[in-house]
């Protein structure tokens, strides 16, 4: 790297591309359009699940990643992608449904701007202070805790989705059932068996599989209510999303604020993934990066869309390619912005069906609860030890019963809950000569 700002990329041919090299333009416009096909099924599904317009994610996810690429001086590779952290507390804070619009959407922007800037402080006091005291706060043991009690929080959304449950309709159809079962079966079977690259992207290709189940069932056979298309021709082809400005209302931001533990723990993951993978120390950029992805969220939340994270779906492109030129994430983002401009695209993807969306969802909340189990395994934390077993055994039950807890007003959901209940359980049980004389390093 040089001492300027950003790095004087080199150009290079052959081997492991480095942050600060370059390909050829034509390669590196084809990498960059595979990173957009990678991180594209998440990005676009997470503001569906929430009920949000995914033209708005999509392009704010381009600028986004600019914005990014900006603060850490083009020296951290990543794209952001809209954060499946913030599902679950949106919905509960707006009280949507999963999969229908959303009618609370300001009252969730003003909450999402509230996790940027909690994200941004988070980031400028580890540029100043160093990101060990992070490490500290939130051991693995912490942070799987709280990433299992999200998954388990949204458990009964996705079932409600998969089943085709609807204010009108309590009980649900068997038909809508199959589907979801459909779309789970293809997603993990394009995630085992899918050849080469396609096997990145399972939840996009299970759920064009899952669409292609629903138009043959429903369009053709008639077993449900058919796709509708018309919105898709009047749409035109380009011109500007449906933008929205947020509502500071304290309930909603209470709710959703604390999400910002979550990304910096994801992120922290990420960039320390990223410096093994390239033999580089990224930790000085640390700080820099959580502040680019906090304020990447306020900037989203400002105009309507959802929160911002690093995503590991490109982070897998990085390893199977060797190529980890931050340009690339420059055209990426150029991508993105040009999907983001483009109705017909918004107006087909509000044709996805319910019951596609609750498979996906299914697959999608069970992974992020799965995670934790790899955070715990990777990282060895020791179940032997009561202080690791009753942290994770309390957080996993707020998350799942979706305990609230009035506080000065405010309430604090299952999310909320789990999170603070984790980290303050687990320092509370450090206290004492017992903790001291069973704490193990691999916490």
């Amino acid at each position: 790297m040089t001492d300027s700002f950003f790095p004087k990329w080199t150009l290079k041919t052959e081997g492991a591309i480095m942050p600060d090299e370059r390909m050829p333009t034509g390669q590196m416009v084809v990498v960059g359009l595979q990173h957009v096909v990678a991180m594209f099924g998440a990005t676009v599904l997470a503001p569906i699940l929430m009920g949000f317009d995914p033209n708005v994610s999509i392009l704010f996810s381009g600028i986004a990643t600019l914005l990014f690429f900006v603060v850490v001086g083009g020296r951290v590779p990543s794209y952001l992608g809209s954060s499946f952290a913030f599902i679950g507390p949106v919905l509960v804070a707006t009280g949507a449904a999963v999969g229908s619009p959303n009618p609370n959407i300001p009252l969730a922007l003003g909450g999402i701007i509230a996790a940027g800037a909690l994200y941004f402080l988070i980031g400028l006091v580890v540029q100043m202070a160093g990101h060990r005291w992070i490490e500290r706060l939130m051991p693995p043991v912490v942070t799987g805790a709280i990433v299992a009690a999200i998954g388990l929080v949204l458990a009964p959304i996705a079932i409600n989705s998969a089943s085709g449950i609807t204010p009108d309709n309590q009980a649900g159809t068997a038909f809508a059932r199959w589907i979801a079962l459909t779309t789970v079966v293809a997603v993990g079977l394009v995630a085992v068996y899918a050849p080469g690259i396609w096997r990145r992207l399972p939840v996009l290709l299970g759920g064009a599989i899952g669409y292609l189940a629903y138009y043959i069932s429903a369009n053709v056979l008639g077993y449900g209510t058919p796709i509708d298309f018309t919105k898709i021709g009047e749409a035109a082809w380009f011109g500007l999303p449906t933008f929205q400005a947020p509502v500071f209302e304290m309930q909603a931001m209470s709710l959703i604020a604390p999400v910002a533990i979550i990304l910096v723990a994801e992120n922290l993951g990420h960039i320390k993934a990223i410096g093994a993978m390239t033999g580089r120390n990224l930790d000085p950029y640390l700080g820099r990066a959580f502040m680019g992805d906090g304020l990447a969220t306020m900037l989203s939340g400002a105009g309507g869309g959802t929160g911002m994270t690093t995503y590991a779906e490109n982070m897998g492109v990085m390893a199977v390619t060797r190529i980890y030129s931050t340009l690339v994430f420059i055209i990426a983002a150029g991508f993105a912005l040009v999907l983001g401009l483009s109705p017909k695209f918004g107006a087909f993807i509000g044709t996805i069906p319910g019951p596609v969306l609750g498979g996906l969802s299914i697959v999608v909340f069970g992974l992020i609860a799965a995670t934790a189990g790899r955070i715990w395994v990777e990282s060895r934390v020791d179940f032997s030890n009561p202080r690791n077993l009753i942290t994770v055994a309390v957080a996993l039950v707020l998350g799942a019963g979706n305990f609230k807890l009035d506080i000065g007003g405010f309430t604090l959901d299952g999310i909320g809950t789990a999170t603070f209940g984790a980290i303050i359980l687990y320092h509370v049980l450090r206290i004492g000569p017992v903790a001291a004389e069973r704490t193990q390093p691999a916490e």
